[in-house]
Order: structure tokens, then C-alpha cells, then sequence
């Protein structure tokens, strides 16, 4: 008996959430086709019923890590509030955030590997990169987007570096002196 466009669906959702989450978490190059449908108990047969390649599974997993990560970032504020410089870049670049790269921010997470990732993947993250900087922007009251490149590309590259540095208090000291120069920069505007 054939399966409904619905199961379908509902299987490729699956995959992708699963595949999301091991992305960031581990990386591009450490999806394993068969260990990936394993884990959502589907044969890797199944797979190509979803994907004509590894390459696309991973576009679109890119995707959806793109946006749960957003997704979870929305959720987290206070919709009664305004997102303040402050409260934009404490979130970011919080203890939480770090020690979470399978459920947090996907550009943060990735951004090294999709830089030598295919093309189709860079095409997938750069509109994200690129709103981000939009939000920046305006969260700054950046009339250009010159001083939210700067805090996008900033807040990114802590993260980054925070999640490498093995001491706690080095590790923190990073995000808290990135977090203090954002919203002193801010303020300056």
C-alpha cells in the first residue's frame, strides 16, 4: 500500500528537523545519509524519495536550521517588548546561546562551513545573513547597515570563538567584552 502525500510530507519534515539539528550541532560534513534516516526510522532507500542527492538534503536542512533558528529566537523575546540593542545582543551572545549550537542561531553555527560549502549553500544562508543585518539595523537606528555589519559580523565571530576557547571565564570574557562594545557603540550613535 502506498503512502499518502501527507505521510509524505510529514516524513520529509522529519528528516529535515533531524538533519537541522545535526547540522548545527555537528556540522555539514558529519551528515550521514544512513545514520540520518535511521534516527527517524525510515530506510535510506526512502531517502531519494525526498532528495535527488546528499547536496540537496543538506541545502535543505540548511534552510530549515535558517529557520528554527529564527524561529526560536522570536519566540524567546517578549512580544510586549520592543527587541532593544541591549536585549538583541545579551541574547546573542549569552552563556545559553553558546552552549547550544544545535538549537540556537544556524549562521552562527555554520557560518565557517557553509563558507566552504557549494554554492548552493552559501546562496541559502546569505539571505538570512542578510536580514539579520537588516534587523540589526534597525534594532541600531543604522540610518546605512555599516555599524550592523559591524555588530552582525562582531556577535557571529565571538560566537564562534566562544564555543572554541576551552577556559569558561576566557570564554565568557569574550562574549561579555563583544556584548559591552556593541551596546557602547550603539549608544554612540
Amino acid at each position: 500500500m502506498g503512502h499518502s502525500q501527507a505521510d509524505k510530507a510529514r516524513s520529509r519534515e522529519r528528516i529535515l528537523n533531524e538533519a537541522a539539528t545535526q547540522i548545527r550541532d555537528k556540522g555539514l560534513d558529519a551528515l550521514s545519509i544512513g545514520s540520518l534516516m535511521q534516527q527517524v526510522k525510515l530506510t535510506h532507500g526512502g531517502f531519494y524519495g525526498h532528495f535527488a542527492s546528499r547536496s540537496d538534503l543538506i541545502a535543505a536542512a540548511l534552510e530549515q536550521a535558517l529557520t528554527l533558528g529564527e524561529a526560536s529566537a522570536r519566540a524567546s523575546r517578549d512580544p510586549d517588548k520592543p527587541v532593544s540593542v541591549n536585549s538583541l545582543v545579551r541574547s546573542y551572545l549569552s552563556r545559553s546561546h553558546r552552549d547550544q549550537p544545535k538549537s540556537g542561531c544556524a549562521i552562527g553555527a555554520l557560518i565557517s562551513d557553509v563558507g566552504r560549502a557549494d554554492e548552493q549553500c552559501r546562496a541559502v544562508m546569505e539571505p538570512h545573513i542578510e536580514a539579520f543585518i537588516a534587523k540589526v539595523a534597525e534594532t541600531l537606528g543604522d540610518d546605512g547597515d555599516s555599524g550592523a555589519i559591524v555588530a552582525v559580523s562582531a556577535m557571529v565571530g565571538a560566537l564562534a570563538i566562544s564555543r572554541v576557547i576551552t577556559d569558561p571565564k576566557r570564554s565568557d570574557a569574550i562574549l561579555r567584552t563583544v556584548r559591552d562594545a556593541i551596546v557602547a557603540m550603539a549608544s554612540d550613535q
